[in-house]
């Protein structure tokens, strides 16, 4: 067993889960890619591998590695979700020209925002940083 897939089965049996080769699969695949990625694009990747794997299994896979702290959700509005192997604090940048996503190293959740939601009874999991509007290609295009 790898050091990817040990993570995954600590933290899968802390929680009483079990370990299939669903879950291990899709993991894998998230933490080989360095880029932020959407469910429809983790299962074609494991398509071959997993045939028969539905989207909706890839979706509750994705939302339970994020439960579990293995992933963070990056929310585009009305873009689809992109999931991200990176859980350490950054934030992100978005082109709305593009698409393109890329991380902003030191920015991290505003700790106002955290504070605020704790002190209106909210238990907040995370917050992130979301940056809009045009990546240097797409400026010098327009």
């Amino acid at each position: 067993m790898n050091g990817v897939d040990t993570e995954l089965v600590e933290r899968l049996r802390e929680r009483g889960l079990r370990v299939t080769s669903q879950r291990l699969v899709i993991h894998r695949a998230l933490r080989a890619r360095s880029q932020h990625v959407s469910a429809e694009q983790v299962h074609e990747q494991i398509a071959e591998s997993l045939p028969g794997t539905s989207l909706p299994t890839v979706y509750a896979t994705l939302e339970l590695l994020e439960e579990l702290g293995l992933t963070r959700r990056v929310d585009r509005g009305a873009a689809p979700l992109l999931f991200d192997s990176r859980t350490t604090p950054h934030g992100h940048a978005l082109c709305r020209s593009c698409g393109a996503i890329v991380d902003l190293e030191g920015a991290t959740a505003p700790p106002a925002a955290l504070r605020e939601a704790r002190a209106l009874g909210f238990s907040p999991d995370h917050a992130q940083v979301l940056v809009s509007g045009r990546c240097a290609a797409c400026a010098a295009s327009a």
